[in-house]
């Protein structure tokens, strides 16, 4: 395959990751950042995204967090997408969604919810990290972003798809030791992903610390190298590893 393909993003796996992913990681700010409780609603809001051919979703906002869920539901505001482009748009900051539903509630969504997604690009991109807190928060939301990446790229980008179906039906589990974990579970060729880590998994790809995942998210040094290093620990099935490495250096395409 030539390298035009290997760089090109597809939309519809970039609609997938820009929802469970990027809008998925307001789950972790909201209970890491203490700035993001001050924009938390005193009384439980759900926005619904529907994009048409493509990801649905609902985002919980309460005093206590933020939840999302996979499909449309009950909600207070509905914001409907007719494409994957114009829902992608309006992640990148290049278009602004109408609702259909919750012009009541259009307040929270232009100001609190604005504010959230702002403060979230502050914690992915800053690259100010002298603060232990702060770096620890950014690395561990990084983290779960590129776990719900991986998954969608192995559901739904060409390259990605091929890799897991190349990866027999089990559970890898990512971690960063003292830190993150998550479970990808293969089954038929499709990815699940889960914080819930089971007691039996097939394989580990686990990071020595922090820094060492931060400077690899960061592209500041070579997994390979690591690897022969013995920074990063890989256990198990080493064809199952093979393949979700082959997926994780597209990652790095959707979210560079």
């Amino acid at each position: 395959m030539g390298n035009t393909a290997n760089t090109a993003k597809d939309a519809v796996t970039n609609a997938y990751i820009n929802m469970f992913g990027i809008l998925g990681a307001l789950e972790d700010l909201c209970g890491l950042s203490q700035t993001a409780k001050t924009f938390l609603p005193r009384q439980p809001l759900t926005i619904c995204f529907a994009v048409t051919k493509g990801p649905a979703a609902r985002l919980t906002f309460s005093k206590d967090g933020c939840v999302i869920a996979p499909g449309v539901g009950k909600c207070d505001i509905k914001l409907p997408f007719s494409s994957v482009e114009k829902f992608n748009a309006v992640i990148d900051g290049t278009a602004t969604p109408i609702p259909s539903k919750g012009f009541t509630k259009i307040g929270f969504l232009l100001k609190n919810f604005t504010e959230l997604t702002k403060l979230l690009e502050n914690f992915l991109r800053s690259s100010d990290l002298t603060d232990e807190d702060f770096f620890n928060a950014s690395t561990t939301i990084m983290f779960h972003l590129i776990a719900q990446a991986v998954t969608q790229i192995g559901n739904h980008d060409a390259v990605g798809r091929f890799s897991a179906s190349n990866i027999v039906d089990g559970t890898a589990v990512l971690s960063i030791a003292g830190g993150p974990k998550a479970a990808l579970c293969f089954k038929d060729h499709g990815v699940s992903c889960s914080r819930q880590i089971p007691k039996d998994f097939n394989a580990l790809m686990e990071f020595t610390d922090m820094k060492l995942a931060r400077d690899l998210f960061d592209g500041k040094v070579s997994a390979l190298a690591c690897v022969g290093r013995g920074l990063i620990v890989m256990k198990g099935n080493l064809g199952m590893l093979d393949n979700i490495n082959r997926i994780l250096d597209r990652v790095a395409v959707y979210l560079a």
